[in-house]
């Protein structure tokens, strides 16, 4: 070859190089202008487990435009497991036709003309929880498929995944996906037992850091796993407590997710329905509802629809809030803003309701500051103060204030 030839070659060598780093470089820009604040939207699994199909999918969309959800900020419908049937000879996932005889493809469009997200459901191993074809060996194949559906969101679990590691498995999807070219939103559903929060970001939007939730205020149902006995069904106070201690992993574009929302489902009161919200708010909690919003009361669509709660859990400064007092029974816990102010969730885990206070210097405040409260259930500016504030919270329930420097 003469010298001419070889510089050439080595010139188109370099464009190719240089192309293919650009198309790289684009794509993880995609990839990490996702989930700046916690994704929001519907899941499937809580109330139809697999007995999901396209009717209550479109029909979540439609309650979502006609109920004030996606004004509300919620974007994404989740397809989670059970949609899928087998592979082709190719090895394609194929969708059930019984339950979704239009296609992925076709239920996605219907998603995104009502301005909406569509996310999809698989599995690192072998199988999913379900025993539907999971993603093992075919990572790129699946991520393709999903980007040629239009999906974007794909929630990844870890049934039927032996011994693998699961940073190795979720990093091997990540790779996957970014190279199939479509940025979605990947959720690690890990559950927490591999700490995902320690390696997590920079591979997922956010990652599970529990077990399964129930609808419940503090059950827990015991498995065995890995030789070690779990509770793998519980409450959301238990999955509460999990949350201490994991603030400083959580961030814009990298979440710590303490489970979807059982708001509306099982037998919680008005008051735990509304301290669950609210302490998934105050944790910077993606908002995934769980519950079937096409039959949902008055009250419980007026906690999900709450503006000024969704705005602190949906705070640019992406703060996961933390628990600055314990008195047993009675938590504090203060999520700072980006505005400088604070949000606080008293906390009332008793039998009664109790009178319970929030220190300026808990928030971070010197006592002296001047600051007015106003009450982000009732809607209502209650004063202003300075060194503390107290009222009377309810049994199982909360008061959630935000508390801004005048």
């Amino acid at each position: 070859m003469t010298t001419i030839g070889k510089k050439l070659r080595i010139s188109i060598s370099m464009f190719l190089l240089l192309t293919v780093l650009s198309l790289h470089v684009k794509a993880q820009d995609g990839w990490d202008e996702l989930a700046k604040t916690p994704p929001m939207g519907w899941n499937s699994w809580n109330t139809f487990r697999l007995d999901i199909n396209e009717d209550v999918v479109k029909g979540i969309a439609d309650v979502f435009v006609e109920k004030g959800f996606k004004e509300a900020g919620y974007e994404f419908i989740v397809i989670d497991d059970g949609w899928q049937i087998r592979r082709d000879e190719e090895g394609n996932i194929i969708a059930d036709d019984n339950k979704f005889p239009s296609g992925i493809k076709a239920l996605a469009d219907y998603i995104h003309s009502k301005g909406l997200k569509l996310g999809i459901y698989s599995d690192a191993g072998s199988k999913t929880c379900g025993e539907f074809p999971g993603s093992l060996g075919h990572e790129y194949q699946d991520a393709r498929q999903y980007a040629a559906w239009g999906i974007d969101y794909l929630k990844y679990d870890w049934c039927f995944t032996g011994n693998m590691s699961a940073p190795d498995s979720y990093r091997l999807m990540r790779n996957a996906l970014e190279t199939a070219g479509r940025p979605l939103v990947f959720s690690i559903c890990e559950w927490g037992s591999q700490q995902p929060w320690e390696w997590g970001e920079g591979i997922g939007h956010m990652w599970r850091t529990t077990y399964d939730i129930r609808p419940c205020w503090d059950c827990g149902q015991k498995a065995i796993s890995n030789g070690m006995e779990i509770e793998n069904f519980i409450g959301f106070t238990k999955i509460l407590d999990m949350q201490v201690g994991l603030e400083s992993y959580a961030g814009p574009g990298h979440w710590n997710d303490p489970e979807m929302l059982e708001v509306g489902n099982g037998n919680l009161t008005i008051d735990e329905n509304k301290a669950h919200f609210s302490l998934w708010c105050i944790l910077s909690a993606p908002l995934m509802l769980g519950n079937d919003i096409r039959k949902l009361s008055p009250e419980i669509h007026e906690i999900l629809t709450n503006r000024e709660v969704i705005a602190v859990d949906q705070d640019p400064l992406g703060k996961q809030g933390v628990k600055v007092k314990d008195s047993g029974d009675l938590e504090v816990w203060v999520k700072q803003l980006s505005d400088g102010s604070r949000s606080v969730v008293l906390f009332n885990r008793s039998g009664a309701t109790a009178k319970m206070t929030v220190t300026w210097n808990e928030m971070g405040y010197p006592e002296h500051l001047k600051a007015n409260v106003r009450d982000l259930w009732k809607k209502k500016d209650m004063g202003s103060f300075s060194k503390e504030y107290s009222d009377d919270v309810p049994s199982h329930g909360v008061v959630m204030v935000r508390v801004e420097p005048n």
